[in-house]
This record gives structure tokens, sequence and C-alpha cells, in this order.
């Protein structure tokens, strides 16, 4: 029997983070396929200019505000999708926050704040999404992580743990939900063009445009693979330099990014790419 692949026709599909990057270019690119999107962002505004944006498309997009980090609020926004829009056919779980880390400056603050929103915040959805999709026996759920979840990175010591947790969270889920017909699919992508990048503290090889990133998504959602990843060279380079020794590891990201050719920062933190918003 072949895994659950949500169409139109089987119902909803949530986005979360969708009032900027992947998340809105996403909803556009399923909404223009014909599927019926419900979008979830505290920017209320920019949610409903995506709404406006996607009038004449053949699916259409349904605003609900909402807050990935308070767990009440994600389950208003499941009883809101279940009672006035119909069934939840699949989940993206994609909210997500970028804020770099330099050992000597370090803040507490932006280690809560990313495990808040980027692991939390992601718990706090599957938890009603799931239990949707058990009554119903079959759904979907993608969540978007990022290609430095694979190994640490400069300036990622609390995006890129959230990120490694997202990639253990969804392998270990996958043996429970297959018996339960829930498909999970992780989206790990890699530099993708936002404003945060084009500022980025190191150099971004192999940067995608928001729109090929959503393209890139959108295909391998219908696809039975478990992860979705992309651009694919620059992904599988990533998943080879971790299977280096330590020795081996740190030389060459050093290397690759100048690191350790860059001053000390003091309390101004040069701008990371935020990979996966």
């Amino acid at each position: 029997m072949r895994d659950f692949i949500a169409r139109p026709e089987h119902g909803i599909v949530w986005i979360t983070g969708a009032s900027s990057g992947i998340g809105r270019a996403l909803a556009l690119k399923l909404a223009a396929e014909g599927y019926k999107i419900a979008v979830t962002a505290r920017r209320h505004e920019k949610l409903v200019e995506l709404q406006a944006e996607a009038r004449g498309l053949s699916g259409s997009i349904a605003v609900l505000d909402g807050d990935v980090t308070d767990a009440e609020d994600m389950e208003h926004i499941m009883a809101s999708i279940e009672y006035q829009h119909g069934t939840l056919a699949m989940a993206i779980l994609n909210a997500g926050v970028y804020l770099p880390v330099h050992a000597e400056d370090m803040n507490r603050a932006d280690f809560e704040k990313s495990f808040a929103v980027n692991l939390s915040g992601v718990v706090n959805c599957l938890l009603p999404a799931i239990g949707h999709m058990k009554t119903k026996g079959q759904g979907q759920i993608a969540i978007v992580s990022a290609v430095n979840g694979y190994g640490g990175l400069p300036t990622g010591a609390a995006y890129g743990a959230t990120k490694a947790a997202l990639i253990n969270m969804a392998e270990s889920l996958k043996f429970d939900l297959d018996k339960i017909g829930i498909r999970i699919q992780l989206v790990s992508p890699g530099f993708v063009d936002t404003p945060a990048t084009r500022k980025s503290a190191f150099p971004t090889p192999a940067l995608i445009s928001v729109e090929e990133a959503a393209r890139e998504i959108a295909a391998g959602l219908k696809t039975q693979a478990f992860e979705i990843t992309f651009p694919k060279r620059f992904a599988t380079m990533l998943k080879l330099a971790r299977l280096l020794p330590y020795g081996a590891y740190f030389p060459l990201v050093n290397r690759v990014t100048g690191w350790r050719e860059r001053p000390p920062s003091a309390s101004h933190h040069p701008v990371t790419p935020h990979l996966a918003e």
C-alpha cells in the first residue's frame, strides 16, 4: 500500500509561517494548483495581502492568525480548520526564526526564542494536526528543517540545534505515523534568497529564490520521498562533509566560510542567512 499523498479534493492544507519567505511562496504555488490553503502567522496584514494576491487562482487562501509558540492558539486554529473549512489533509510546519549566536557574546534570549519558535512551535502544531488526522485515518505532514541541521556551522548554535532536533523528530515519528496512515516528510532547504541571506556573514553557495524553493517543495510533496532537499548537489556535499572525522570537518568548514580569518564578534552580530522561513 502506497503512502497517502494529499490532493486538492482531500481537504485543507495548513501552512505556518506563511507571511513571508518560503511559506508565502509555497501558499501561492499550492493555491495555483487548486489547493485550499489555511495560512498562519502573527502578522495579520501580511496574511491578508497574501489572501488578496491569491484571488483568481484555482485554489484559495483562508487567513487564520496565530502564534506557533502558543499551544492553545494552535489548538484553536485546528478547531477552526475542522469546523469551518473541513478535513485537514496536509500540514506544512514552516514557521521559523534565525538568530545568530557568537560564543564570545552569547545571549540566553536567542536560544530561548529559537527553541520556542523552531522546535516547540512545531510540536504545538503537530499535536492537534495528528489528533485530527488519526480520526480520519489519513493525512500528510511536512516539517521544514534546514541543511544546517546536518552539522554545526558558524553562528548556528541555536538555529542549527533546533533544525537538527527537527530532523531527529521527523525520523522518529515516521515509524509510528506509518502505522496509522499519516505520512510525514522532512523538508531541508539550502540557502534561499531572502533579505537576511543577502547580508550573510559568509558565502551562500547554490543560492535559490523563494519561488524555486516553493516549486521544489510542491513537487516533493507529491512523491513518496521522506526527505525533500534542495539544491541536491549542495545538500549532498553537506551530508558527505558530516561523515568526515572532526579533524577534517572543522578545517573544511573554516576554509569554506572563511570563519577563522574573521575577528571575534563584539556586541554587533553580523546578519547570517535564515535558510527556511
